[in-house]
C-alpha cells in the first residue's frame, strides 16, 4: 500500500499565497500552540466559537459537521450522550461496507498467518488505514474518539517485531471490544493476549529467566504510574510468567514456566502456591491495579488531558476518580461525567489538534466522502500521517502518542497541515476522494456580495466563528483582495476559492479542538 508522495505547497504556492500562510497561520499558530498550556483566559475569545455544542464536537467528535451539529441541537446534550454512548444503534453501515476493503484490519490471528507471509507488514496498513476511515465516516464519533483514547494508552506500535499476525486482532477483542466497557476486563483482556505479550516481553518470560518489560510498563504505564519499587517490579514479574504465547500464536497459559511463592506488591498479597493457580494469581493482580486508587486518578487525568486540556484541572480529576471507582472501573459514566462537567465546559480553546485530528477534521469540514473503489484515498491519507509522524499506531515506545499541543508545534509540522489543507480542497490530493459537485455552494449556499464576507461565511462553515479583523485580511491577500473588494460571480471566485479555504484551515481558529 504505497502511493506516490503528495504534492506539498512549496511547489504550488508562491508570493501572497506564501505571505498569507506565515501571516494567517505561522505567526497566529503559535499563540494558538501555547494557549493549552496557560491559563483559560489567555485564549482569545474571538479564535473559536463559545457554542458549548460546538465545543462538545470539537473534543467528543473527529470534527464537526453541520448535519452533527443539527442532531445534537435537536437532542440536546444529555440525549445525544446516550445515543453515542450507545454505539450498536447508530447506523454506520456505509463505513462498515468501505470497511469491506480493508479485510485484515479486524482479522484474527489465524486468518492474518493463512493470508499472509510470516512477518508482512499487510495487516498493520489495513489496520492503520481502518483507523484513518473510522476517525472520518463513522458516525459513532464518541465511541471513536475513545477506542483511539484506549488503543493510546494501551499502546502496541504498528508496525512492531512480532506481532505481524496478532496486533489487528488485539485491536478488535481488547481496545474496542471493551471500549466503553470496563477497564477491569480491558486489562485482562490486554494481559492474556499474545500481541501484548508479545511487545513487552512476558512470552519469553520465565521463573528461570524473568522478563521485567510488561511488568514494569503493566504498572507504570498502564495502571498506577510510577509509585512502584524495583522489588514490586520483580516480584510482579516472576508473578506474571507463564502467561505467554502458543506455536499456533495465539494465548496459552504454561504452568511450567510459572514461578510461584507469596507475593506483596502494592497492596496485593498472595500465596502463589502452585504453578496450576499461577494464570489465576496473575489476572486477580491485574484486577488489584485496575481498582487501585492510584489507577483511577491517573485514568482520570490521562482522560482530561485527552478530552478537557493539556493541564488537567485537579477537581474534575479527582471527580472523575471516584465515579470510576464508584462504578467498578465502567467507563461510560467518567465520560457522561467529563462532557457534562463545568470543568469541560470552562475549557474553551485549551487543546490543539494532533495531525491526526487535523486531517480527520479537515476531511469532515469540507464534506468529502471516501473513494466509490479500491483504497487508494486511504493509502494517501494515512501515508501524509506517517509523513507528520501521527499515522495510527506507530510510534515506537509504548507509552503512545504524547496528547499536548507542545509535542506538535514545529513549522515543518504546520507548513505540512498547510500542504494537507491546499491539496485537500483543491481536489489534488488525495484526487479519488469523492467531493461535492459544487464545493463552493456546498460551503456557502449564497453568495456573499464581498471577499470579506465570503471569508467570514467560509470560517463560520468550516471553524464556527468568524476569522479576527487581521487574520481575513491576510487570507485575501493570496487574491489580493481587500475585504471590501466585491463578489462578482462564482467564477469569479473559482481561481482563489482552494486557497482561501485552505487559508481559513490554516488558521489557528481552526487548529484549536
Amino acid at each position: 500500500m504505497q502511493t506516490k508522495p503528495e504534492p506539498t505547497r512549496r511547489a504550488v504556492l508562491g508570493g501572497a499565497a506564501a505571505v498569507a500562510v506565515t501571516a494567517a497561520g505561522g505567526l497566529a499558530l503559535d499563540a494558538a500552540l501555547a494557549v493549552p498550556a496557560a491559563a483559560a483566559t489567555a485564549v482569545p475569545t474571538d479564535l473559536v466559537s463559545a457554542d458549548p455544542l460546538a465545543h462538545l464536537l470539537r473534543r467528543a467528535t473527529f470534527g464537526p459537521t453541520p448535519a452533527a451539529l443539527a442532531e445534537l441541537a435537536r437532542l440536546g446534550v444529555p440525549a445525544w450522550l446516550d445515543r453515542q454512548l450507545d454505539p450498536a444503534k447508530i447506523n454506520d453501515s456505509a463505513l462498515d461496507a468501505l470497511l469491506t476493503r480493508l479485510p485484515l484490519a479486524g482479522a484474527d490471528i489465524a486468518t492474518v498467518r493463512a493470508k499472509l507471509p510470516l512477518h508482512s507488514y499487510e495487516a498493520f496498513g489495513q489496520l492503520g488505514r481502518a483507523a484513518v476511515a473510522r476517525a472520518i465516516w463513522s458516525n459513532r464519533q464518541l465511541f471513536e474518539t475513545t477506542a483511539a483514547f484506549w488503543a493510546n494508552h494501551l499502546h502496541i506500535a504498528a508496525p512492531s517485531s512480532g506481532v505481524w499476525d496478532s496486533r489487528a486482532d488485539y485491536d478488535k477483542q481488547v481496545t474496542r471490544k471493551f471500549t466503553f466497557g470496563r477497564f477491569a476486563d480491558m486489562l485482562k483482556a490486554s494481559a492474556r493476549h499474545p500481541a501484548m505479550l508479545t511487545y513487552l516481553d512476558n512470552r519469553s518470560s520465565t521463573k528461570v529467566l524473568p522478563n521485567e518489560n510488561y511488568a514494569r510498563e503493566l504498572m507504570e504505564l498502564h495502571t498506577v504510574g510510577m509509585i512502584y519499587t524495583e522489588a514490586e517490579v520483580q516480584a510482579a514479574a516472576k508473578l506474571l510468567t507463564g502467561l505467554t504465547v502458543a506455536s499456533a500464536g495465539t494465548y496459552t497459559y504454561t504452568a511450567a514456566k510459572h514461578a510461584t511463592g507469596a507475593v506483596q506488591i502494592l497492596g496485593f498479597s498472595h500465596a502463589n502456591a502452585t504453578a496450576e493457580g499461577g494464570e489465576a494469581a496473575a489476572l486477580a493482580f491485574v484486577d488489584h491495579l485496575a481498582r487501585h486508587p492510584a489507577t483511577a486518578e491517573r485514568l482520570a487525568t490521562k482522560l482530561c488531558l485527552r478530552f478537557v486540556a493539556d493541564e488537567a484541572p485537579a477537581t474534575l480529576v479527582a471527580k472523575l476518580a471516584k465515579v470510576y471507582l464508584d462504578n467498578d472501573t465502567a467507563i461510560v459514566p467518567v465520560l457522561r461525567a467529563l462532557f457534562t462537567s463545568p470543568e469541560f465546559a470552562a475549557s474553551l480553546g485549551q487543546k490543539v489538534r494532533t495531525p491526526f485530528e487535523d486531517l480527520a477534521a479537515t476531511v469532515r469540514a469540507l464534506g468529502l466522502g471516501p473513494e466509490s473503489a479500491g483504497v487508494k484515498a486511504l493509502d494517501a491519507l494515512y501515508n501524509n500521517l506517517v509523513n507528520a509522524g501521527n499515522a495510527p499506531y506507530r510510534w515506537s515506545p509504548p507509552n503512545g502518542f504524547p496528547d499536548v499541543a507542545a509535542a506538535w508545534a514545529s513549522p515543518s509540522a504546520f507548513l505540512m497541515r498547510c500542504n494537507s489543507h491546499l491539496n485537500l480542497a483543491a481536489g489534488w490530493y488525495p484526487k479519488q476522494l469523492t467531493r461535492p459537485a459544487d464545493l463552493l455552494t456546498s460551503l456557502v449556499p449564497v453568495l456573499p456580495k464581498t471577499y470579506g464576507s465570503l471569508v467570514d461565511a467560509l470560517a463560520r462553515r468550516l471553524v464556527g466563528t468568524p476569522l479576527p479583523a487581521d487574520h481575513v485580511a491576510a487570507v485575501l491577500s493570496v487574491a489580493a483582495k481587500l475585504p471590501t473588494s466585491p463578489v462578482t460571480s462564482k467564477e469569479s471566485v473559482a481561481g482563489s476559492l482552494p486557497y482561501l479555504i485552505a487559508l481559513v484551515l490554516d488558521s489557528p481558529s481552526f487548529q484549536l479542538r
